[in-house]
């Protein structure tokens, strides 16, 4: 019988050890996420607390839920991979009941036996300590039951709620939130709106002699928002006749923008937005690989893309690209357009069953442990560029070589922009689509520079470039169906968009390995493809 034990026992740990030496072993460090949490309190100021929530679950239809994705920021600080959590940072050292020292505490799920038989095993407090390297974990229920007085601290430093969860059975993150409201005197009604917010800064800063350029802001923001056009503060300041009068406005406008209660909504967002702009060499490791996977993908896709495919078959094999680097999902809904289609900027139904001998927009990123890449290429379905679709593809891409020279330390980020759109509206003008260079046009509707990371538009200030950013550089010219130009150009969308690294010795092109000039992808398009033989069974018979 002790033989039998013995034995089991082997193999029980045998098991237990093979499936933990199975898992990914790369993702951020508990170190790293310490390092966060350690640069975010040496900017708190002294007696301050800030507390940041787990996203929620979302449901996708009925009893289904969508596959859980924490919230960036509180995974930036965390590393905790699951709902129904709370973390909690304190500017100096608390002492418990214990006479024990903590700064911080992290507030878990409780494990339970019945829930991870059907959705997984979870970390729980052991594991928040052990795994994550807090020193401080409890489960989630005894911050429902605990004393911490909010009302004690001069800043409680949390970010916007969006309200957008579910009260589900147990104590989850509905009941967290709840319970902080309560705790905290969290009052809705004592916090300007965003776009309030600047508005009455602007005024509060703004000499009354100057006056007219606060009001133009405020007529523009007032067509499109309800909350300006009825503020009564701000009708009053426009109507005001005297500068005493529009003084006398100002005063209480500045002391509208006093706060009003001890917790801050924009310190947590600002501070962690400056944090997230510039990668560690941890963060570089792991985007740097989301971002070659994706471009792997784009490799594959132009040498396996024929005319009879669909969007959809299209969008499977980047995806199964992705999973079978080890990538866990997709940063953002894969975009894949073809013919008119790819003037849609965020077409994501994919759903076009044949793609013909069209253009097809490209635009997807993985997401690899946790960092998600964003790379977009364009192609010919039939492996070579007509005419006018060179002409276009060509014009796009010297505006983003263009831009790219100007990824360097201290450029402004808008400067790129600036550079591709001289080339695009000099271009477009040389071909005749539009009348001159300074015309007003929606063939390129947006900006080329957004930071990704954590998110495929990672927060950031957006001033200038620091060392070890990843910015993406995407200019792009769509020319929908019924365009007031010539019809050889009608149906034809193209963004080429690849993430840069900006170092101090130029810019580096990470998804570099995903051809992008019409001569290296036609040399592509023309390679055999692993999936040539790849026929399934036709299930219409």
């Amino acid at each position: 019988m002790k033989k039998l034990v013995l034995v089991l026992f082997i193999v029980f740990f045998h098991i237990v050890g093979f499936s933990q030496s199975t898992k990914p072993t790369d993702y951020l460090s508990k170190e790293f996420h310490k390092s966060r949490r350690d640069v975010i309190r040496s900017k708190m100021p002294e007696n301050s607390i800030a507390v940041i929530f787990a996203n929620p679950i979302r449901n996708r239809a009925n009893d289904v839920d969508y596959i859980f994705h924490q919230d960036p920021n509180f995974y930036y600080l965390t590393g905790y991979r699951e709902p129904n959590a709370i973390l909690l940072l304190f500017s100096e050292n608390q002492t418990d009941e214990f006479g024990v020292d903590y700064n911080e505490i992290l507030y878990v799920q409780k494990r339970d036996q019945r829930a991870e038989m059907w959705n997984g095993k979870r970390l729980g407090v052991e594991g928040a300590i052990s795994e994550l390297g807090f020193s401080k974990a409890m489960n989630a229920d005894d911050f429902i039951n605990s004393t911490i007085n909010f009302k004690k601290f001069e800043a409680v430093f949390i970010e916007k709620f969006n309200d957008d969860y579910r009260n589900l059975t147990g104590v989850d993150i509905f009941d967290l939130v709840k319970t902080f409201k309560v705790k905290s005197g969290y009052d809705p009604s004592l916090f300007l709106s965003r776009m309030k917010e600047y508005i009455y800064s602007n005024i509060a800063e703004t000499p009354v002699e100057s006056s007219a350029n606060v009001i133009r802001i405020i007529d523009r923001l007032a067509s499109r928002s309800s909350e300006i056009k009825n503020d009564d503060l701000l009708n009053t300041y426009k109507s005001a006749t005297t500068a005493d009068l529009k003084k006398e406005i100002k005063q209480k406008i500045i002391i509208a923008l006093q706060p009003k209660t001890n917790i801050n909504i924009d310190f947590l967002s600002s501070t962690l937005a400056t944090m997230r702009e510039v990668k560690t060499s941890e963060e570089l490791r792991l985007l740097t690989k989301a971002i070659r996977i994706s471009a792997v993908g784009q490799v594959e896709v132009m040498k396996a893309m024929k005319p009879h495919m669909s969007e959809t078959e299209l969008q499977g094999i980047h995806e199964f690209v992705y999973k079978k680097y080890g990538a866990e999902y997709e940063g953002y809904p894969s975009i894949v357009g073809a013919g008119n289609n790819g003037c849609i900027l965020h077409y994501i139904e994919n759903n076009k069953s044949k793609i013909d001998n069209e253009l097809v927009l490209m635009d997807l990123g993985a997401e690899y442990r946790g960092y998600t890449a964003d790379v977009t290429r364009t192609i010919p379905a039939n492996g070579k560029f007509s005419t006018a679709q060179k002409e276009i593809y060509d014009l796009v891409y010297e505006a983003q070589e263009a831009g790219i020279a100007n990824y360097i330390i201290g450029t402004s980020m808008a400067t790129p922009n600036l550079a591709a759109r001289k080339i695009i509206n000099e271009g477009l003008f040389s071909l005749g689509i539009i009348s001159s260079i300074d015309e007003k046009h929606n063939y390129f509707p947006h900006g080329t520079s957004h930071h990704i990371g954590l998110d495929v538009h990672d927060p950031g200030n957006y001033r200038n470039f620091e060392e070890n950013m990843i910015v993406t550089m995407e200019p792009g010219i769509y020319i929908p169906e019924g365009s007031n130009c010539d019809k050889k150009y009608w149906g034809i969308g193209i963004r080429i968009e690849d993430d840069i690294l900006v170092t101090k010795n130029g810019p580096i092109n990470l998804s570099a390995e995903a051809p992008r000039t019409t001569e290296e992808i036609e040399l592509m398009m023309a390679k055999k493809s692993v999936l040539d033989e790849f026929i399934l069974p036709n299930l219409d018979n």
